[in-house]
């Protein structure tokens, strides 16, 4: 185990998602961590938008997310569940997917999201866990990896589909049902092949870094609450209550964006960044 490591702190990482629950690696406690997470840490992209690659350390994970009002983007949402996971005695198993949402074709898209595949004990199947993806078809539970049925948590709906592909891999696709298109959509695509923390460190460093990834361009905030689902993208804020309802409204200055990052997504915006370009 390396220094940074060792450094991890589960009792600082369980008290800022509030969770007060067991500490077993059993469905209960996975479920639980999972939920409390997820509407506890915001996301963000705010280093990428200043082309800084953000640290995957457990211990810079711990200062920034745990200890600073920030949040982070899929690698640091999940490296933090899979080290707070791994801590609490779960097996825990990364993988690498392609966000499919407005994609022609699965193929089309990079391996860029992360997500982890979880062992319980006593379970048939192992759970997929993600608490970083940005988008409100996000799981706020974990599902078992099971194709035919749905799955609901936190007011929304998932299943899991099986893909056509030519690959020697089964290729899986997470679907979140549209309330407001009445029908279901496709988040991500993967297959089950293990990823390291190493593979992680260089797909993290072409998201945060590339001028073609959308995250170095402009702003993307996102923070789940048992209410509402709030998202920035640029300077435009979209709310989406539970029953589907969605309102949007443009940001004009740079003080009252700063106000909003800071008051209702609960992110301290690092200084010398302009919000609004």
């Amino acid at each position: 185990m390396s220094d940074s490591e060792q450094q991890y702190d589960l009792d600082a990482y369980l008290d800022r998602i509030g969770w007060k629950g067991a500490r077993r690696a059993d469905l209960a406690t996975l479920r639980g961590v999972h939920l409390a997470h997820a509407l506890s840490l915001p996301f963000e992209n705010l280093d990428a938008v200043r082309g800084r690659a953000p640290s995957l350390a457990p211990a810079d994970l711990t200062a920034k997310m745990i200890h600073g009002r920030r949040g982070g983007y899929c690698y640091e949402h999940n490296t933090l569940l899979w080290r707070a996971l791994e801590a609490l005695g779960f097996r825990v198993t990364p993988l690498a997917g392609r966000v499919v949402v407005g994609a022609e074709t699965p193929g089309s898209r990079p391996r860029t999201h992360a997500m982890l595949e979880v062992e319980v004990a006593g379970e048939p199947q192992p759970y997929l866990a993600d608490v970083g993806f940005g988008a409100p078809g996000a799981l706020l539970l974990p599902v078992p990896l099971v194709t035919g049925a749905v799955f609901e948590g936190g007011g929304r709906r998932h299943r899991l589909v099986r893909l056509p592909d030519d690959g020697p891999l089964e290729l899986w696709e997470l679907q979140a049902y549209d309330v407001q298109g009445g029908g279901w959509a496709g988040q991500y695509a993967f297959t089950r092949e293990p990823f390291t923390a190493s593979d992680f460190e260089v797909f993290n460093w072409y998201v945060a870094t590339s001028p073609r990834s959308p995250f170095t361009r402009r702003p993307y905030l996102q923070r789940t609450t048992a209410e509402r689902h709030l998202a920035l993208d640029g300077a435009l804020v979209t709310e989406t209550r539970a029953d589907g309802t969605v309102s949007v409204r443009t940001l004009t200055e740079e003080a009252e964006a700063r106000r909003v990052v800071a008051e209702e997504f609960g992110i301290e915006a690092p200084e010398g960044l302009t919000l609004l370009g």
